[in-house]
């Protein structure tokens, strides 16, 4: 298995900017299988213009800002999970999910149920803000409890070393690293950023 997905804790964390910089380090492919809402820039545009690699094209481009099944709804169609197998490519491949893990795909699928089924290893992303204890235990054993390999935690936020340790304690999951807050972000910051902050060795052991 060449492929790891990075998933969150919630929407709006920082896990796109994490992956595009995943991306650039570990000279991967980058997928995003579902993207809704297309008024602002993409979660593949800007990877692509913080990793300057090409992605791959998106399962499904769908227009409203919303949960994947009600996007995908509001223009009568129903998102298709066998649609979205894992693209063949040379080197790694960097999935990024949407929002967190309990996030429809449709009426009877979640992404976790999708994560499942590709058995890939799965980075999780959180925030250091209060709440991130709950919301990232709870997250973990989802993935646990669907039997999904979680590589470990990846912060992202200002240092909050007590909660970091906390969360690595009870959810018995390596700390991958803390991205922090980028006053200037670009693709030369954002890998530097990455390389010095991030523990890119366990995450190749899981590829």
């Amino acid at each position: 298995m060449n492929a790891l997905v990075v998933t969150g804790t919630d929407t709006g964390i920082g896990k796109t900017i994490f992956s595009a910089g995943l991306v650039q380090a570990l000279a991967a492919s980058y997928w995003k299988p579902v993207q809704s809402g297309l008024e602002e820039e993409t979660d593949s545009q800007i990877v692509a213009r913080l990793s300057g690699v090409t992605p791959l094209s998106e399962g499904y481009l769908l227009q409203m800002p919303a949960s994947p099944h009600l996007s995908a709804e509001a223009e009568g169609m129903v998102i298709d999970p066998d649609r979205l197998r894992l693209p063949q490519v040379d080197g790694p491949l960097v999935v990024e999910g949407a929002g967190g893990l309990m996030v429809p795909l449709n009426r009877e699928t979640l992404y976790l149920d999708l994560f499942a089924r590709w058995g890939a290893p799965v980075i999780l992303c959180a925030r250091t803000q209060l709440g991130t204890i709950n919301h990232t235990l709870l997250s973990l054993k989802a993935l646990r409890d669907a039997g999904c390999d979680a590589v470990g935690v990846a912060f992202i936020g200002d240092a909050e070393p007590d909660v970091e340790e906390t969360i690595r304690q009870f959810g018995k999951v390596p700390h991958l690293g803390r991205l922090p807050m980028m006053d200037t972000l670009n693709n030369e910051v954002l890998a530097e950023v990455f390389a010095q902050n991030i523990n890119l060795d366990l995450i190749r052991e899981a590829l």
